[in-house]
């Protein structure tokens, strides 16, 4: 089984040799999955269905549970995910290798666990790696979406549990586009959206985390990159009704660098970066989390959008020429 992703800003090619996951690579691509090949692949995983460890004799330590054997970093339990992983960049490629190995902890924790294993699956399999191959490459992941409002292109920026999903499928419905649902990597300029599904409360679909569901993305709403005109922070408040108001870089530019740490999704991602920067030497050193929602802000207006919990919100309607021109 093989299909092929655009996803944070790289293409990705997967091939699947244990059937097992397949449905899991389906799924965690959010239906941005695509069985012919759109451009020359810059990162290439392949789960194997071997049961024999990768790590061999002569295997240099890097970090509890990863070690560096010539061009090759092992990860031994990538993440608590049961994956090790199998790392080597080369020239312009990333390649990752796969292999379900898991203690017998990790194993109970998958089947009584169901949502955090797909979770962490996913993120070792599809998003770290490739997170990684884009800070490479000059992206730094943010906890953003892009999204069409109006004739605004927004970055959408803010802490988890604000409202910004919510707020996003709001906009969906009245025709926008967007690129993610909360992690993009970026340059700067342009926001790249990562591959996954979009979650939110009071859809159909599988059960995720804070009571929400899942859902593939419609094709007519999705992006792969879209170029940002402004930046919103989103907070949440117990006002009378939403709002929006201009506000200087840095209140925003923090936003973009506390919400992208304090996010969730991300939580295991510093550790894994920091494993392969130290190993390899490629890269920023860390994610330029900072420089990058800098130049951001930086460069285009910013605002704070403020959601009331009384009164629903529609960005498309509280984002007008008026109400930036004021």
């Amino acid at each position: 089984m093989r299909g092929w992703l655009r996803t944070a800003g790289e293409t990705v090619a997967i091939e699947c040799l244990h059937p097992r996951f397949w449905p899991l690579i389906v799924e965690a691509a959010g239906g941005c999955l695509v069985d012919s090949e759109p451009a020359r692949a810059t990162v290439e995983v392949v789960i194997e269905k071997e049961r024999s460890p990768f790590v061999e004799a002569g295997a240099a330590a890097v970090t509890r549970g990863v070690v560096r054997h010539g061009d090759a970093i092992v990860f031994d339990d990538a993440c608590a995910s049961g994956f090790s992983l199998l790392v080597r960049p080369r020239d312009d490629v990333l390649f990752v290798r796969a292999r379900y190995l898991p203690k017998p902890t990790i194993r109970l924790a998958a089947y009584a666990l169901r949502t955090r294993f797909l979770l962490i699956a996913r993120a070792v399999l599809l998003q770290y790696p490739v997170l990684w191959w884009a800070g490479v490459h000059g992206h730094a992941p943010l906890h953003v979406s892009a999204l069409t409002a109006g004739p605004a292109v927004v970055a959408l920026a803010g802490p988890g549990g604000v409202g910004k999903s919510t707020l996003l499928h709001r906009e969906l419905a009245h025709g926008a586009i967007a690129t993610s649902d909360n992690v993009a990597v970026s340059d700067g300029v342009d926001v790249y959206g990562l591959a996954e599904p979009i979650r939110v409360e009071g859809t159909e679909g599988r059960r995720t985390t804070h009571g929400r569901r899942e859902a593939a993305w419609p094709a007519a709403s999705h992006a792969s990159v879209l170029r940002p005109d402004r930046v919103a922070a989103v907070r949440l408040a117990d006002v009378p009704a939403p709002s929006v108001k201009r506000v200087r870089p840095d209140v925003v530019a923090r936003s973009l660098i506390t919400g992208t740490f304090m996010a969730g999704e991300l939580r295991r991602y510093w550790a894994f970066a920091a494993a392969l920067a130290s190993a390899t030497g490629v890269g920023p050193a860390q994610p330029q989390v900072e420089h990058v929602a800098v130049e951001l802000a930086t460069a285009l207006p910013c605002y704070v959008v403020t959601l009331s919990r009384r009164v629903p919100a529609v960005l498309g309607e509280l984002l007008n020429e008026e109400a930036f021109h004021h």
